[in-house]
């Protein structure tokens, strides 16, 4: 019987969207600043002549504007090295690779961390929130805005052919569709390019109060149109945006 609605909902989402759908692409950001829209413009004063991590940088858009913007000395962390190169390349044709520097690790404590669109990709977000930890020096701040989570209409990012596509149709099935045009041989959600590890924002609170930070603020910035319905009980389904400022357990709020 599984096999069957499997078989059925797969049919459904091959007749919506029978190829890559052009979701969650990026392209509401285009011509415009990702970190002030995602991170609001008072974090500009947080990282004036401080050294900052780019934690998760990909191409390194982001950590090239961080030193364009006055960070003293930007370092973009990723694990996949031939997006390091292409980061690299970008900073030295904006003249900023003596500023802004690329690797898998880093041998430097930073003033601030930055994490953009990320904590809903991670595989383990627990190991990632440690190894920020060990990357900040003690009165450091991690500066961390990232969405759609999970119950938002488009939390599924690549499956939300349609909003909450990814809440109605099973992983099997989506996964099923979803390799007619991917070639990875993913299995899960997790599996995918890029990851997908389902984070809800309770689940990011949770995670945050097991790790070595907690909330020096957080705000759930809400979908516009959905503006006069979010509240406490409606946010998981309303939310646009988590933004977040983290400080190190038993260090001030202010």
């Amino acid at each position: 019987m599984t096999g069957l609605l499997t078989n059925v909902e797969y049919r459904i989402l091959k007749s919506i969207c029978s190829g890559n759908p052009d979701c969650c692409s990026g392209s509401a950001y285009e011509g415009k600043s990702k970190l002030e829209i995602l991170l609001g413009k008072e974090f500009l004063g947080k990282i004036q002549g401080k050294v900052v991590i780019d934690f998760g940088c990909g191409e390194g858009a982001e950590a090239i504007e961080l030193a364009q913007r006055g960070a003293r000395r930007v370092i973009g962390i990723d694990i996949r090295e031939d997006i390091l190169q292409r980061a690299t390349e970008k900073a030295q044709a904006t003249g900023l690779q003596g500023r802004c520097l690329f690797a898998t690790s880093a041998a430097e404590l930073a003033d601030v961390v930055v994490s953009i669109d990320a904590f809903e990709h991670f595989a383990d977000p627990a190991a990632v929130l440690n190894a920020i930890d060990g990357l900040l020096k003690p009165q450091g701040e991690v500066l961390a805005s990232f969405g759609p989570t999970w119950y938002h209409p488009l939390g599924g990012h690549l499956f939300s052919v349609f909003p909450w596509a990814h809440l109605l149709f099973s992983e099997k099935a989506l996964i099923r569709w979803r390799s007619d045009f991917k070639t990875d041989g993913a299995t899960r959600f997790s599996e995918v390019e890029g990851g997908l590890n389902q984070m809800t924002i309770r689940r990011f609170e949770e995670v945050v109060s097991r790790s070595g930070f907690h909330f020096a603020s957080m705000e759930l910035v809400p979908i516009r149109k959905l503006r006069p319905f979010h509240n406490r009980r409606t946010r998981e389904f309303t939310t646009a945006v988590v933004r977040c400022r983290l400080v190190k357990a038993g260090t001030s709020r202010g």
